[in-house]
């Protein structure tokens, strides 16, 4: 129980969960409901067209006009479609977040309301001769496209989707969420509706809601909306992720590609090693992430960026669903290699426990700062909820900033002494740098 909000966590129906997040701090409540099936490189093209495909109408609101219609009576309210890859979890739904009641005079069905707008979307398409309608298909076949080309536009992110593809390419979380552009090009209405009704029928129903209406209510409201999913679905368990622990024998694998690009962009990505292992310390994890490069108190921040100037930006990302830590930074194309050292030379320095009592103070207070950010916002909370429902091991998102206070230098050091190199990406932009087989 926490002071701000009470947690309430239930199952619908086999295979639905619902976390319901009462609270009357907020103006805005929400709803957040995701289909958890397994990420393959065969179905992520369908799974990520089909959020998009099924907002654009419902059997009784046929169209977006009619949609919008429908929200403007709910006081603005909002329904956005969501395609999220966590671990080897390719998550899908919408997410929907209107007015409290308590704010609205009269308004006292809004979340039912709301409730069903959403599960009509999603259970309920409007179909053309038992298939998904050919319009919509084609025309979010294209935005999806569009999305998918962008990608190479922002460089940091595609060098670090570059460096996941490469270094995962024989896992399925090397997939991108929003698949490829030749997969997305194949889809069909028959294939379309087909891979729809196989997530009905396999994927794990995640749900939270957050806002001030009660856990017996909410769930009132959504097991009706809920009512006309495939009754023979059993308790549908979690997708498993492939947790790999260690990077195979020898260096490093190293990749340079190179595009038309001013900047070099180094990502290196990393196995956590045994810090994955039977439990892992999310907590410690975390703190070590913060200690080694997430924020602008970082040792690669503070040394890399700032002391020595080998770089424009560099920061480490935690991917705590799979086990693996990514470090992206911007570098002139000279400074290729005595970054990397320095990046590598800094891993070594929290390894040996070179972790001052300021920097662990620090990098505590910068998380414990973020989580208490999120969850000053209903959607902030949502996520924080959600990544504990589907993590392998569950943790109490109110408990963590404690957990956190409490991680030790040792515990630190002992959890950096696990981790190691996996792969190296450089994007460059001098094609002389690049060998004939690309590395």
């Amino acid at each position: 129980m926490n002071e701000l909000h009470s947690v309430h966590r239930g199952s619908i129906a086999p295979g639905i969960e619902l976390t319901c997040i009462q609270t009357d701090r907020f103006k805005t409540g929400c709803l957040s409901v995701n289909l958890v099936g397994k990420l393959s490189r065969a179905t992520a093209p369908g799974f990520a067209l089909i959020p998009r495909v099924l907002r654009r109408g419902s059997s009784e609101h046929p169209d977006m006009e009619s949609i919008a219609a429908a929200l403007d009576e709910l006081y603005g309210a909002r329904i956005e479609p969501m395609v999220r890859k966590k671990g080897e979890m390719h998550c899908i739904g919408f997410y929907a977040d209107y007015p409290d009641e308590r704010f609205i005079p009269g308004g006292s069905d809004i979340l039912e309301k709301v409730a069903g707008l959403v599960c009509g979307m999603l259970l309920s398409p409007d179909m053309r001769d038992g298939a998904l309608r050919q319009d919509y298909i084609d025309s979010e076949k294209n935005n999806l496209i569009d999305d998918i080309r962008a990608n190479i536009n922002d460089k940091r992110g595609y060098s670090i989707d570059r460096l996941v593809e490469e270094m995962c390419a024989n896992e399925a979380f090397g997939t991108c969420r929003l698949g490829d552009e030749p997969g997305v090009r194949a889809i069909t209405p028959d294939t379309l509706t087909g891979c729809y009704h196989d997530i009905l029928e396999s994927s794990r129903v995640e749900i939270l809601y957050c806002g001030s209406a009660g856990p017996d209510r909410v769930n009132a409201a959504l097991s009706g909306a809920l009512s006309v999913l495939p009754a023979a679905r059993d308790d549908l368990a979690l997708p498993p992720t492939e947790i790999v622990l260690y990077p195979g024998s020898g260096a490093p694998r190293r990749i340079t590609e190179a595009l038309d690009v001013t900047q070099g962009k180094l990502a290196v990505g990393f196995r956590l090693g045994k810090a994955m292992a039977g439990v892992p310390d999310y907590p410690a994890l975390m703190v070590f992430n913060a200690v080694y490069g997430s924020g602008d108190i970082s040792k690669l921040f503070l040394n890399v960026r700032e002391r020595l100037a080998l770089c424009y930006y560099v920061s480490s990302i935690l991917e705590k669903h799979k086990g693996v830590m990514i470090v992206s930074s911007g570098v002139e194309f000279s400074d290729f290699e005595t970054a990397l050292d320095e990046i590598l030379a800094q891993l070594g320095h929290v390894k040996s426990g070179d972790i001052s009592e300021h920097e662990l103070l620090s990098a505590k207070r910068s998380i414990i700062t973020s989580i208490k950010s999120a969850m000053d916002r209903p959607a902030g909370l949502v996520d924080l909820y959600f990544d504990s429902a589907i993590a392998s091991v569950r943790y109490d998102p109110a408990a963590l900033c404690d957990e956190i206070e409490a991680v030790t230098q040792k515990q630190v050091a002992g959890t950096a002494s696990q981790v190691e190199p996996d792969t190296i990406y450089f994007l460059t932009g001098d094609p002389l740098t690049v060998g004939e087989d690309g590395e």
